[in-house]
């Protein structure tokens, strides 16, 4: 989806809970031996008490009050998640939209796995640029992996999941008071990878029909006994390789371009980021890397919209400068999305020196830095 008039991110937020489940507990307490929590590289888990949807809910007040924005301006509601929302037959986006006052906003859920959050920011987007869907839009991601049906710990492999929620408020017409600027997004899919998340099991007529708890390890080692340990990961150096090429194409960028300064990574485990993805971003190798998932794991649908929250709430991007967010999840479905720090308005002082969204970035000299995790406190805000 080529952005490159803009769409406006007026404000991002990452809500987290206060309390958390540590490695060292998990390690004390057999989850995980010294080998996996290594091959992991996270150091604690959110864990919430909440629901996903009142969750959701607390990161949306927390983005529209930094956005300035009211409820009733929201056109369209899209949420977005991976796991049980706290009712088994039920309109999650709806509740949100009732409890924080959108009445005008039509509400919609987008699940596609650990993607959905980049797929509601994508649709939410389509929304805005159809011309007749309005001016806002409003998206949510929220997850909480609670025991003992999920098993945030070593309920599968090479991912461990934390319970976060986040909200994104998007607009039609960019402005330079923006947290970001959306510039382009992009999907790719593999659907003969969704025996990765169904492994040989008979379609059931219930949840946790074949086992009382999500055991994913099972499923992904019946696909593993089938096809082996590369065709997951080449289809994902494939598609990640690709959607960073035609991102940076619809915007308009080279690959080698300085004003390009991060690429935010999902959080995974850090064997998985290792053989899945940072081979695939040679092209950018000169841009930082964020790895934030020791302090999180893996937050669901949320994984996007939290390092868009980090990128923006830390001003870690001078105005006119990019980054990459990728995203990946079961199906198997990758999303990179490209946004820029908005540029700095123009004045009569700027006529005679360089626009500094053209010119080299000559502060940094280390590619590929890694940046690794962020604070602790609840309701961060971007």
């Amino acid at each position: 989806m080529d952005l490159r008039d803009g769409i406006g991110i007026r404000a991002v937020t990452t809500w987290l809970p206060h309390e958390r489940s540590t490695a060292a507990d998990a390690l004390a307490e057999g989850l995980l031996s010294p080998d996996d929590l290594a091959k992991l590289g996270t150091r604690e888990l959110p864990v919430s008490g909440l629901a996903p949807p009142e969750m959701a809910v607390r990161a949306a007040r927390q983005t529209l009050g930094a956005a300035g924005a009211d409820a009733d301006g929201i056109d369209v509601l899209v949420h977005s998640w991976l796991y049980h929302q706290g009712h088994d037959f039920w309109s999650p986006p709806h509740h949100i939209a009732d409890r924080l006052g959108a009445c005008r906003a039509v509400p919609f859920g987008v699940q596609q796995m650990c993607n959905g959050g980049a797929l509601a920011l994508q649709t939410a987007a389509a929304w805005l640029l159809a011309g007749k869907g309005g001016e806002q839009a409003l998206v949510t991601t929220a997850d909480r992996f609670a025991e003992p049906a999920f098993r945030r710990w070593n309920g599968d492999y090479g991912v461990v999941y934390g319970d976060a929620a986040t909200a994104v408020l998007l607009h039609r017409e960019p402005r330079p008071d923006d947290a970001l600027h959306l510039r382009a997004l992009a999907t790719a899919a593999a659907p003969d990878l969704e025996t990765v998340h169904r492994g040989e099991d008979e379609f059931s007529p219930a949840p946790l029909t074949h086992t009382p708890y999500v055991d994913v390890r099972r499923t992904k080692k019946a696909f593993l006994a089938e096809h082996g340990p590369d065709r997951l990961t080449e289809a994902t150096l494939r598609s990640v390789r690709s959607l960073v090429r035609r991102v940076l194409d619809a915007a308009g960028l080279a690959p080698g371009d300085p004003r390009l300064r991060y690429v935010a990574l999902p959080r995974l485990g850090q064997t998985a980021l290792d053989t899945a993805y940072r081979p695939a971003l040679t092209d950018v190798a000169h841009a930082d890397t964020l790895d934030l998932a020791p302090d999180t794991g893996h937050l669901g649908t949320g994984d996007g919209a939290a390092n868009l929250a980090t990128l923006a709430e830390g001003r870690l991007l001078d105005p006119g400068r990019y980054a990459l967010v990728i995203s990946g999840g079961g199906g198997f479905t990758w999303s990179a999305l490209l946004v820029q720090a908005p540029p700095r308005p123009a004045g009569p002082a700027d006529s005679a020196t360089a626009d500094p969204t053209t010119t080299a970035d000559t502060t940094r000299t280390q590619p590929m830095h890694e940046h690794t995790g962020h604070g602790r406190q609840e309701g961060r805000r971007g």
